[in-house]
């Protein structure tokens, strides 16, 4: 509700108007305009968005590279984007040291993303501060707090720095520290969980692995291990671990938001190309970060893709369960991943690089900007083969608002051979990838939101079916899953059909259906008489 000191209305013979003062962005929403009289009643509704500069970024600058002749800055986002799309950053210096006192410079108006390389030669004996505003179509922002004092040394360029120093706790439970509060999401490595630190009140995710086992408890540890060398904006943070004897746990940056596909169907929220060409530069900052270390992610797809809160445009990626990292001379093969969004070298069994992840955003690309997904079959089997065709088709109604460009880009990224993908580098260099710089979001064509809703809606079904087959397989194991089909209507129906029946498949088929309300279930038994 609106207060009063702050909302007036005023009322004449043929029209009333109402008045907010002192707009906030809490004011955003849904209004309605009811009119009564003695005959009945007709009201209309109108949808307030509030758009105001953004806040500071979130996080002071850090420096993730310095030597003799350059500093390479981070920063995370601002927490609230002003309601609509960041378009850049300034990023302003100043000296003091004793010797020098200076005030603050700017070094840079046009920074597009959350890192920056200083094009300076710095004064070896000179210590530097730096912060950075945001820039929206409304405005810029208030400074973020300023960096650590940093002084260069010729002697020794000063390598990557952490965020935190990350250690794995073999001492302890997780429950000492913790308290597990409600289950947050599921998959074939386990649980994750929201957890609080009994002494802080920190929130953070916990992911308790699946299973006791040597080879489970080594893939966990292999995880841990590649996260500590992960910290970047962009990047679910890794905050620490546990390793007991009854399990293994790691301590998550807790992320509000929900994942990036269901953020672009809420009511008011800027779906143009533009703002998909904010989220692309995103995930490649991401993605570029962990291709400089040599490490593959091998699962990016829209669920792993998530918003910092609920009201904002800043995404981090998620996951890296699937993640490896590249040795010189050693080939990587895999046979994992989501037959969507996986590459065709996956699928053909052959040696996979740092390429595989490009594949992965040229899909994530093409779904974004049209709702449809390029490869998606009937079955598992004819998604893959429809992947190793590679061939990348775009419907003249899905694309009809989308530019030429954006269509290269994505050819640019499908392509069979993987040498001729775009790199990180190339990807964000990319004509498309600038092209909307300046461009305001609201002067641009919002796109249809129908057929993404589809697309989600049809993706939770293929998701949970996913859950469930693993939990299938835990209880009972089928051999011949190619005669286990699942289809699903957008209301919401799913049916189990069961080809070339067999008296074993007679029993007890319990459907689960969870939401954070709860759980339900249904269960039918099946009698197969020959």
């Amino acid at each position: 509700m609106l207060s009063e000191d702050r909302s007036s209305i005023t009322s004449d013979e043929k029209s009333s108007s109402l008045l907010i003062s002192d707009v906030r962005p809490e004011d955003a929403g849904n209004y309605t305009i009811v009119v009564r009289n003695r005959s009945g009643s007709a009201q209309h509704s109108i949808r307030l968005n509030v758009v105001d500069r953004p806040h500071p970024p979130a996080s002071c600058p850090f420096v993730s590279q310095l030597s003799s002749s350059s500093v390479e800055l981070s920063w995370s986002g601002p927490g609230y984007d002003g309601g609509s799309a960041i378009t850049g950053y300034v990023v302003e210096y100043r000296r003091v040291d004793a010797k020098e006192q200076g005030d603050w410079n700017e070094l840079t108006s046009q920074c597009k993303n959350t890192s920056y390389r200083v094009p300076l030669e710095l004064d070896p004996q000179g210590e530097y501060r730096f912060r950075v505003r945001a820039v929206n179509p409304v405005g810029i922002s208030d400074p973020s707090k300023e960096s650590d004092s940093i002084t260069v040394d010729n002697e020794d360029d000063v390598q990557e720095e952490a965020y935190v120093d990350v250690f794995t706790n073999t001492a302890n439970s997780v429950k000492d520290h913790y308290d597990i509060l409600e289950r947050l999401g599921v998959g074939k490595f386990g649980q994750v969980f929201r957890l609080k630190h009994k002494k802080s009140g920190q929130v953070s995710a916990g992911k308790f692995f699946r299973g006791r086992g040597m080879k489970e408890r080594a893939a966990a540890r292999k995880e841990i291990e590649l996260m500590k060398e992960l910290h970047h904006p962009k990047l679910v943070q890794f905050l620490g671990a546990y390793d007991s004897r009854l399990e293994v746990v790691m301590i998550l940056e807790y992320i509000g938001g929900r994942e990036l596909f269901e953020r672009i169907m809420d009511d008011g929220f800027e779906y143009t190309e533009p703002t998909s060409v904010c989220y692309m530069r995103q995930i490649l900052e991401g993605i570029q970060y962990i291709h400089k270390k040599n490490i593959v992610h091998l699962d990016l797809k829209p669920e792993n893709i998530v918003c910092v809160n609920r009201k904002g445009t800043l995404v981090k990626i998620i996951d890296f369960g699937l993640a490896c990292k590249l040795e010189p001379g050693k080939a990587l093969m895999v046979m994992h991943g989501t037959p969507e969004f996986v590459a065709p070298e996956v699928i053909s069994y052959e040696p996979v690089g740092l390429a595989a992840d490009m594949w992965s955003i040229g899909v994530i690309c093409y779904i974004l900007l049209s709702g449809e997904s390029p490869f998606q079959g009937s079955s598992d089997a004819e998604t893959l083969a429809l992947v190793t065709e590679a061939q990348c088709e775009f419907d003249p109604e899905s694309f009809r608002d989308i530019t030429e460009g954006a269509k290269v880009f994505i050819r640019s990224l499908l392509q069979r051979d993987k040498r001729a993908r775009l790199t990180c580098e190339r990807a964000l260099a990319h004509p498309w990838m600038v092209s909307f710089a300046s461009v305001d979001p609201r002067t641009t064509k919002s796109l249809n939101k129908e057929k993404m809703r589809r697309f989600l809606a049809k993706r939770k079904w293929t998701v949970l079916w996913s859950q469930l087959y693993h939990l299938i397989e835990m209880t009972c194991k089928l051999e011949e899953m190619e005669r286990l089909q699942v289809e699903y209507e957008e209301d919401g129906t799913c049916t189990l059909i069961i080809s070339d029946l067999r008296p074993e498949d007679s029993g007890m088929y319990t459907c689960c259906a969870s939401n954070s309300m709860g759980v339900a279930r249904c269960s039918a038994r099946l009698s197969v008489e020959l």
